[in-house]
């Protein structure tokens, strides 16, 4: 098999690939704790044993759109890989690979969506947006807007890192902190790599509840000795949902990424 681009001067694949991630995360990539995938992985050392790099594209695509990333994104983010390596741009081909592979990742992750997230314990984004359709309709029966009754509280450790087990670590170590603190009852879900969302009732002791959860969700990082591969102080805040939950299902969606 030939490749469809020649390699000047051959650079460590973690070298390479810790360059991508960098130059990436510092220019067109929304949020760094979702970068990484095995696929990426996959590109570069394609991209250095000058193979095909069409394939490994594809599969990049897949990743990146059952990961939720955009496939403007995605093409941006590729082609940081290829200026990094010393080129002018990526390849048509392979830029056509990903869009193909992105393609039926988007298909595949529209149809089967998942509802529980294995890193932290916690529901997904599809979980978290039939939780509000039930919490809606019930207040659409009652009159009573679930606006008033109900809000978001919004939890955000996100940080740049390029290992897969200590995202994995600080997603695990979240999902604990926020079941201890609410316990059952409360809807909660990852949205994204070290963002998280929790379904609360609106009440007068809300806002002292948030400072509690933020020294909470420390203590047990530390406890867990994941303290330093996360944002601190955590930021935690309250979203107020909307009227609809039309308006509720784009709001939590624009969160995500």
């Amino acid at each position: 098999m030939t490749s469809d681009v020649n390699v000047p001067g051959a650079v460590p694949t973690a070298a390479l690939l810790r360059r991508w991630e960098t130059a990436s995360i510092g220019t067109v990539w929304r949020r760094p704790g979702d970068w990484f995938t095995p696929a990426a992985e996959a590109l570069v050392e394609a991209l250095e044993s000058r193979l095909d790099t069409a394939p490994a594209a594809y599969r990049l695509g897949q990743a990146r759109a059952l990961a939720g990333v955009g496939i403007t994104e995605a093409i941006d983010d590729m082609a940081v890989l290829f200026r990094s390596a010393g080129f002018e741009s990526a390849p048509i081909r392979s830029i056509r690979s990903l869009c193909e592979g992105w393609t039926e990742g988007e298909a595949a992750h529209r149809m089967v969506p998942s509802m529980n997230d294995p890193e932290s314990g916690l529901g997904t984004l599809e979980y978290l947006i039939a939780r509000l359709g039930e919490i809606y309709g019930a207040g659409d029966r009652a009159g009573v807007p679930i606006s008033s009754t109900h809000a978001l509280v919004i939890v955000d450790v996100a940080a740049a890192d390029s290992d897969p087990w200590q995202r994995m670590a600080r997603n695990a170590a979240i999902g604990h902190a926020l079941q201890d603190a609410y316990g059952k009852g409360h809807p909660m879900a990852r949205l994204a790599d070290g963002l998280y969302a929790v379904l609360v009732d609106r009440g007068p002791d809300m806002g002292h509840g948030i400072a509690e959860l933020r020294d909470h969700i420390s203590q047990r990082a530390i406890q867990m000795r994941v303290g330093n591969l996360m944002r601190q102080p955590p930021r935690v805040w309250i979203e107020s949902l909307p009227d609809t939950h039309g308006y509720a299902v784009d709001l939590v969606e624009s969160l995500q990424r």
